[in-house]
């Protein structure tokens, strides 16, 4: 026996209520609840959806890093943490046109060529479309399986038939099952659709690539439970503008979060950027006032990042504030203890704050950089040429150690930089051995002294 009811959900963020909202409470968006039929089942849940497991020693446990299984992309192993879990369910979200689709078919490809069978499952475009976007990318291995379904019950029945090494399912909100009525996409449809296949996933072992939309502020679209569901969250990001793209590890129960691997599209597909830091690096302006290089941390990865800034005199009664690739609020602080502590007045210019390559960076260790580069810009003098720069700053102007310092030094040294100015509070870890002139300052009154 079945009870249904109705309840309200938001398309945006999932959040439910028992009656209609104008507002979402959870996400603030507007006009963004529909309703829909939730099913609540009386007695016991079906025997395949139980796992049957027994308690056992954790000790018991037969576990192995080397079953992870490579995807024959480096970047993308880099980002999983090492290759694809076994029975692991990985979301993979991005803007649309970003290269999802690409990406995993290519993943795809290269384990079919390895002889390994592999199904792409597509709910968004026919056999024939996939087959001329295949043959663009180079796709033609006869183990490299496509199957275009989008009712849940039957691509569970496939998947159980073909155990394929992996599967790919894109994407998920175009994924329904006859269970609910709702119309696909809605709230109930992806918690159904994506509860079942992940399930499925853990007991058969078989790991499932899950490909989501994403809401027009960037994040996964349906429910956020969703990411609490799944092993890993992927996010590609990237710009129409550039020809890199970015794939970041929001999530991994398995490996290192906030990794990054690093791709440049191109006509035949995405390619691997084996060094990021001279990728970002290439156009940098020598001897320009306003530009500064940065060593980041993205995950454990070191990145070489250029920071520019324009200081110029405002025409308005309002300076204005611009910043991309770094966060607005942390650019307003750092231009107030600039202010009170250096005695560089920025109150009446324009500041234009930008990443080059359209990086976003959002670690403490940046501070150093656009205070640097605001101050060159504003005093029209370019800074020494092989210098790098990182620090945090605080409201009283110290200059605050951070982690990683050793492998941020060795990064620069590595990319030919002769200078880098640090904290002198760094951690206890001990520093490479490099020819650089390493310059530790314990507070903006010395950046100055050494920054030109």
């Amino acid at each position: 026996m079945k009870k249904s009811k109705t309840l309200f959900f938001c398309q945006n963020c999932g959040h439910q209520s028992p009656k209609w909202l104008g507002k979402c409470p959870s996400c603030g968006e507007w006009n963004s609840f529909v309703e829909e039929e939730v099913r609540e089942t009386e007695g016991a849940r079906p025997a395949e959806l139980r796992y049957d497991g027994v308690p056992q020693s954790i000790a018991a446990i037969e576990a192995d890093e080397g079953d992870r299984i490579s995807t024959g992309i480096a970047e993308m192993d880099r980002v999983l943490g090492g290759g694809i879990v076994g029975g692991s369910a990985i979301l993979v979200g991005g803007d649309p046109g970003i290269g999802k689709s690409t990406l995993l078919l290519q993943v795809l490809e290269k384990m079919a060529e390895r002889g390994l069978k592999v199904l792409y499952v597509s709910g968004e475009e026919s056999a024939r479309q996939i087959r001329l976007r295949g043959k663009r990318l180079g796709a033609s291995a006869k183990d490299l399986l496509i199957l275009i379904e989008v009712e849940l019950e039957a691509i569970l029945s496939r998947i159980q038939e073909i155990r394929p090494a992996v599967a790919v399912i894109d994407s998920i909100q175009t994924v329904y099952s006859s269970v609910l009525s709702s119309a696909p996409g809605s709230v109930g449809q992806v918690r159904e659709a994506s509860g079942r296949l992940i399930f499925l996933a853990k007991k058969a072992g078989i790991p499932i690539f899950l490909i989501g939309h994403v809401t027009k502020d960037g994040s996964i679209a349906g429910p956020k439970v969703l990411e609490h569901m799944v092993d890993t969250v992927l996010y590609f990001e990237g710009d129409s503008g550039h020809a890199y793209r970015i794939i970041r590890g929001i999530k991994n129960r398995f490996g290192p979060t906030h990794e990054i691997g690093v791709f440049e599209m191109r006509d035949t597909g995405l390619a691997e950027v084996s060094n990021p830091s001279a990728f970002f690096l290439a156009e940098r302006p020598e001897g320009a006032a306003g530009s500064v290089v940065v060593p980041s941390m993205e995950g454990t990865r070191p990145i070489l990042i250029e920071v520019q800034s324009l200081v110029s005199p405002t025409s308005f009664g309002m300076p204005r504030r611009t910043a991309i690739g770094v966060d607005h609020n942390r650019v307003s602080l750092l231009v107030a203890v600039m202010d009170k502590i250096c005695g560089i007045h920025l109150s009446g210019s324009d500041i234009f704050l930008n990443v080059a390559g359209g990086v976003k960076v959002d670690e403490p260790a940046i501070d150093l950089g656009i205070v640097a580069a605001m101050a060159s810009s504003f005093l029209d003098r370019p800074i020494a040429a092989g210098t790098a720069v990182f620090g945090e700053v605080g409201l009283t102007g110290e200059i605050r150690g951070i982690s990683q310092t050793g492998v941020r030094i060795k990064e620069a040294a590595r990319m030919g930089f002769t200078r880098c100015i640090f904290p002198r509070t760094h951690s206890h870890e001990a520093l490479p051995e490099t020819r650089m002139e390493l310059i530790r300052i314990g507070s903006l009154r010395e950046l100055t002294e050494h920054l030109f």
